[in-house]
């Protein structure tokens, strides 16, 4: 039972599930007739790359981890399970998560899908204590999944695909630096660069964090221009980005811990707000 619980914990199912989510929803906006079995099967194949891609993530950083306060029970640092058995496990869920994603859907699924864990797990990870470029290369995975549902849905990359990734990848950044602000002192126990340069919680990044929030509000707008969805939806992406940027003004204003928590919690609510508004719309 111990052994269960730690590997559906090396998962980091609601992580999982949230970025599977957004590739089925890409999926809904690519499908010309919509089935909930098929995306289902996106979401499925999504969950275990990611899965996949999060082990890899956690083995690396298994020494890591052991430094900081919110990852320190994780199974690989307290040894409850050993990284082969985290390797063993990885591989099994990223081969039958690209299968799936093959012989379901198409070969350009899968590819895109291994770019997208290779990105995560071999580069991405080694960065985060290099540089904070590392943000900018782990926004290209966090973005892809809404392109890999389009990719399964039509079996090309169109400039729709490439929409639904730029909104998503552009949520990135806000997103990651909201928690690397609130999650500071771990990190820099860890040594980790999340932070943009010079890597201080200061009104430097506070704009940053602004000025990428700002951007999404015309990126949302991209899926009325090319007839991804509707009047409805885009009304509410430019909502919801205005009430995310007046947020980032407020981390400006105070540069405090709790205003950067808030957009964190907003930046959870932010993406499947617009994604689902999306889809209805669509509907």
């Amino acid at each position: 039972m111990v052994k269960a619980r730690a590997y559906f914990q090396l998962l980091k199912f609601r992580l999982s599930l949230t970025v599977a989510f957004s590739s089925a929803i890409g999926y809904m906006l690519g499908a010309h007739e919509l089935s909930w079995s098929r995306a289902l099967l996106v979401m499925l194949g999504g969950l275990l790359v990611t899965g996949s891609a999060n082990i890899i993530n956690q083995v690396h950083e298994r020494e890591l981890d052991k430094l900081m306060t919110r990852t320190a029970k994780r199974p690989l640092p307290t040894g409850v399970l050993s990284p082969a058995e985290a390797w063993v496990f990885c591989v099994l869920l990223g081969v039958a998560g690209l299968a799936l994603l093959w012989y379901c859907f198409n070969p350009l699924t899968a590819g895109l899908s291994l770019l997208s864990l290779i990105l995560y797990g071999f580069i991405y990870t080694p960065l985060k204590t290099i540089s904070p470029i590392c943000v900018a290369v782990g926004a290209i995975p966090g973005g892809l999944p809404p392109l890999i549902g389009w990719v399964a849905a039509t079996g090309y990359i169109g400039v729709e695909a490439w929409v639904l990734f730029g909104i998503q990848f552009m949520w990135q950044f806000p997103h990651f630096w909201a928690i690397a602000w609130v999650a500071d002192d771990d990190y820099k126990r860890a040594g980790f660069k999340m932070l943009p340069t010079p890597g201080n919680r200061d009104l430097r990044t506070a704009f940053q964090i602004m000025t990428y929030t700002l951007l999404l509000i015309p990126l949302s707008l991209l899926p009325l221009e090319f007839n991804i969805s509707g009047r409805i939806s885009a009304l509410v992406a430019v909502v919801a980005g205005v009430l995310f940027l007046l947020l980032t003004v407020q981390l400006m204003r105070t540069q405090s811990r709790k205003a950067a928590l808030r957009i964190m919690f907003a930046s959870f609510l932010y993406l499947p707000i617009v994604q689902i508004a999306l889809v209805l719309d669509k509907i």
